[in-house]
């Protein structure tokens, strides 16, 4: 294993924590769903009972990797998160069976009936079937060197309809594989992470150029990763050796597959067919020395079905042989999780980033504001469910950053408690464009910025402008939405960490004007990996009794007076366009 700076935080609920008004029979008490949620800051494996609350949990952090002198590039090591995610999953069963509430031993019990993925979506990461090493660091989902890449593409593709004259203008040309893919060209999507890999990884590119080392070359998401790592087994003749000297191996010879909703968010899969699109690939690797193939890129599959099972040898013995019956990104997991099963029914998760996505139903809605349709989730052989989604880079990780950076706070919860000693922002206003703008804007040239700074202002008004430009910038994405959809939202359903800022709960219920709502089980993006994983094996029947187990904790109203709200978006507005046009020549350099 790799040494590592982090520890791995592990908690055992006591079983009136982990009840609900549901109760399960005596007999199903110990029937248990396990859920790997892996995500852009850390990496959680939970369980789950039967009524849907959490029984146990571990989380992990990893490591950050901003190459010096790349601004922009943002990457995490492979290796360290399949590390992390065996010692969340090996804590939990040791913590289970040491506990006085279970004293469960997992080893002699079948009480663990499958195991759900939910990832980082986009994040890409290239490695050799044969040896099982990664060619290289995985690109995160928010990284930018690949700005230049998509914007070539949008070139392209206006020069071949000619130009910028009558209907080729640039945001037609970001476009211009919507109808195919949901998507505007931007370097969010993993397609062109796979695009830069192939142009500046040599041993990737003579492996691609090989006609028989070409079939062992594999691209991925974080869920694919770990899947093939799941269901491999290990190869102990090829190690990485760390830099603290350690060795190091992934498995090899495991399942290739993801996901509709992972897939959705390449550039490559063709939402209609729901497959990988030669066409797509070509016109985003066009220029590469070697264009992938399409036996590359993993099998698609459905969001709740029995995918495969834990191998033999994979890492941890008693979970050998446990089914892997769901995979969602994390935005839909969320989805899934606080039962938005209905066409209509949306939620908000406050993570590293921002997201908001709405059910749509089985009938995809193409966006002309800004946001992305995407797939929701598929269950078994059934049509998909697609959705409307609005991708905020920069949330929580604003809050990290004032507190990393800025070293103004020392925890997260402190920027309440700061933001709560003044009564408004006295017209101050931070925009996060760290990486760009993304929904519904989608500018790449946009950077952060605080404006409307005086010298009255201090580091409480910085701590609330912080807090709440993701109340603002859910109003973007909340506004397009209803564009798009023609669909009022009458509530907000929340999760993910920034909900436990009641704060910030409360500026967002007033600037949107409608009721923010909490649920009792604020991991959604975990228990919806549960539940697509559970409903595949059989521990809940349906949709219906899913949605039965979803509860209401905390209700935000507005009650900002409407001149007030108007003002301050007013604010918002001017501020979002100071952040505009500032990076020319964003970084593109190659190693």
């Amino acid at each position: 294993m790799t040494l590592t700076k982090f520890n791995c935080d592990t908690c055992i609920e006591a079983p009136a924590a982990a009840a609900s008004a549901a109760s399960a029979s005596p007999s199903d008490k110990n029937i248990f769903i396990g859920s790997i949620d892996q995500g852009t800051s850390s990496t959680r494996f939970l369980l789950f009972n039967q009524c849907g609350r959490i029984v146990a949990s571990a989380q992990m952090e990893h490591t950050q990797i901003f190459p010096p002198d790349h601004v922009g590039w943002h990457e995490h090591d492979p290796l360290e998160l399949w590390e992390n995610t065996l010692t969340c999953m090996r804590n939990v069963i040791e913590a289970m069976k040491n506990s006085e509430c279970y004293a469960l031993d997992l080893t002699k019990s079948p009480a663990l009936k499958a195991i759900g993925i939910t990832n980082q979506r986009e994040t890409t990461i290239a490695w050799n079937a044969e040896t099982g090493r990664p060619y290289y660091n995985a690109i995160v989902w928010d990284d930018l060197r690949t700005t230049e890449i998509a914007s070539s593409i949008a070139r392209k593709g206006g020069e071949r309809e000619g130009g910028g004259g009558g209907g080729g203008g640039a945001g037609e040309k970001k476009d211009r594989l919507r109808d195919k893919t949901g998507l505007p060209l931007a370097s969010y999507f993993a397609g062109t992470k796979v695009r830069w890999l192939i142009d500046n990884v040599p041993e990737l590119q003579r492996d691609l150029l090989d006609e028989h080392k070409r079939c062992q070359v594999r691209f991925g998401t974080v869920d694919t990763w770990l899947i093939y790592q799941l269901t491999g087994r290990k190869n102990s003749e090829c190690c990485v050796v760390g830099q603290e000297g350690q060795r190091r191996s992934a498995n090899v010879g495991g399942e290739f597959v993801t996901d509709v909703t992972n897939a959705s968010r390449w550039l490559f899969m063709d939402l209609e067919t729901l497959d990988w699109d030669q066409e797509l690939v070509n016109i985003v690797c066009e220029g590469c020395n070697v264009i992938p193939p399409l036996s590359s890129l993993p099998k698609i599959e459905s969001s709740s079905s029995v995918i495969h099972f834990c191998a033999k040898g994979f890492g941890i013995e008693v979970l050998e042989g446990i089914p892997i019956a769901g995979i969602l990104g994390d935005q839909q997991a969320a989805l899934f999780g606080q039962g938005a099963f209905a066409p209509g029914e949306a939620k908000n998760t406050y993570g590293t980033g921002l997201f908001l996505m709405m059910n749509t139903g089985t009938v995809r809605t193409p966006s002309t504001h800004g946001l992305l349709t995407t797939v929701g989730y598929r269950i078994g052989n059934d049509k998909p469910v697609y959705a409307l989604e609005g991708s905020v880079s920069h949330s929580g990780s604003t809050i990290q950053w004032l507190r990393d950076q800025l070293q103004i706070i020392q925890n997260a919860s402190e920027s309440e408690k700061y933001a709560q000693k003044v009564k408004c922002n006295d017209g101050l206003y931070f925009v996060p464009a760290f990486a760009g703008l993304f929904a519904p804007y989608w500018r790449s040239d946009a950077r952060a910025c605080i404006v409307g700074m005086t010298a009255s202002h201090n580091k409480y008004h910085f701590c609330r402008a912080a807090l709440e430009s993701t109340a603002y910038q859910t109003k973007d994405v909340f506004d397009a939405i209803d564009k798009d959809s023609h669909v009022s939202l009458k509530e907000l359903r929340v999760d993910g960490g920034g909900t436990a800022n009641a704060l910030l709960m409360q500026f967002q219920a007033d600037i949107i004007n409608v009721p923010v709502v909490k649920p009792v089980v604020k991991e959604t993006t975990a228990l919806g990996a549960a539940f697509a994983a559970g409903l595949a094996v059989g521990v809940w029947k349906d949709l219906d009794e899913i949605k039965a187990l979803w509860a209401e904790e905390e209700r935000f109203l507005p009650s900002m007076e409407e001149e007030t709200r108007n003002k301050n978006l007013q604010g918002w507005k001017k501020a979002i366009e100071k952040s505009m046009g500032w990076a020319e020549d964003v970084a593109t350099s190659r190693l």
